[in-house]
């Protein structure tokens, strides 16, 4: 019995290393069984030696999940996808909110512009008024209001409208910090297709970093590139471009991230960013650019934008997951073509709007008298 025992084991042997890895575990698994079976009567320790083979995966699985669970990844990570990886059909509401928003964007910015012009004469009269009465009113030196006010007067017309946005994500950057908000700061604050929240985050993600480099490289690009792009599109043309921007680029992000699976949540300004810094450079290609650290390398805007393209390009190719590439590629498309077709279909295309307010402001909306309707 013994010989035979012997003789057996080894043509298994010689079988096993002539055989692939499935059939050996194949053959692994029959030949246990055989085993146990033949021995149960004298060897019952091979029985209990087979069993934890069976539950193996489980183990391991479970194990892996629990090391996950002690690494000390950032919260946003632990997202679990609520639905299949790529179903695109979780996209139409996003879709939806990205027209939308861009069309109430734009629609807002006509309407701001007009109650801007008018509202401009009587502003020209207050301002009259108030140097009259600074004329007559002694003048207090060391006043922080004062300073504030000489300090808001030296800024150019792009510099006062980013103030407020640099303001928001400097907020929304604090709130990053209280321990209490971070559930609803992962939820609404960071932008994720298979989040349960999708539309939302299109916009407020915009806002939101939660690294002070981030912040401050984007908020430093936005602050050079504001007096260019405000002088060129004015204040309210550039908010309507700036927040359409940045849902587009969300959006643009959301779609690469169904079509390649690679899944995870994104903030921060660099596609409504990335768009104006592309309308500028394609408005003035021949403006000379310099990086901070290096101000003695000079070079064309219509370089810099061909580079960072090419970059945010090869990143979205190859899987780089430092940065949002194809939220970048998106705004800087939109940039792009904004500045090429954009302004001539859109905002030269607003005088109907426009009328159809200024005929609801003078008639004075619904429930009110046309005398009325006049009165600012």
């Amino acid at each position: 019995m013994c010989a035979c025992h012997s003789i057996i084991k080894l043509k298994v042997l010689k079988l096993f290393f002539s055989l692939t890895s499935t059939q050996i575990r194949r053959l692994y698994l029959v030949n246990t069984d055989y085993l146990c079976g033949f021995k149960k009567a004298t060897r019952k320790p091979e029985s209990k030696r087979v069993v934890p083979e069976e539950p193996g995966p489980p183990h391991t699985e479970s194990s892996e999940a629990a090391i996950q669970r002690r690494t000390p990844a950032p919260q946003w990570d632990q997202q679990a996808p609520s639905g299949p990886p790529r179903a695109f059909g979780r996209l139409f509401r996003p879709l939806v909110f990205t027209v939308g928003f861009t069309g109430c964007a734009f629609g807002s910015a006509a309407i701001w512009q007009y109650e801007s012009l008018k509202s401009r004469v009587q502003s020209y009269f207050d301002e009259i008024r108030a140097d009259w009465l600074e004329k007559l009113q002694p003048q207090k030196r060391g006043d922080v209001r004062k300073e504030v006010n000489q300090w808001w007067n030296n800024l150019s017309d792009g510099q006062k409208t980013v103030t407020g946005i640099i303001a928001a994500n400097a907020i929304v950057f604090c709130c990053w910090r209280v321990p209490s908000l971070q559930r609803s700061m992962i939820r609404y604050f960071t932008s994720n297709p298979t989040s349960k929240t999708l539309c939302s985050p299109m916009l407020l993600s915009t806002f939101s970093h939660f690294s002070f480099f981030h912040l401050a490289a984007n908020m430093y690009v936005l602050w050079s590139f504001s007096s260019s792009a405000v002088s060129m599109l004015g204040r309210e043309q550039f908010m309507a471009v700036y927040l359409s921007a940045g849902v587009i680029s969300t959006f643009v992000s959301y779609v690469s991230k169904m079509a390649t699976g690679r899944f995870g949540p994104s903030l921060g300004a660099s596609g409504a960013i990335m768009a104006i810094l592309a309308a500028v450079c394609t408005k003035m290609p021949e403006a000379k650019l310099a990086i901070i650290f290096l101000p003695m390398f000079t070079f064309t805007a219509a370089n810099a934008l061909k580079a960072i393209v090419a970059m945010d390009t090869a990143g979205l190719v190859l899987g780089w997951k430092f940065f949002d590439h194809a939220a970048h590629l998106g705004g800087a498309m939109f940039g792009i073509w904004y500045v090429l077709f954009g302004h001539e279909l859109i905002w030269k295309n607003r005088e109907p709007f426009v009328k159809i307010w200024h005929n609801f402001r003078t008639r004075g909306g619904p429930g009110r008298g046309g005398d009325q309707g006049g009165a600012m």
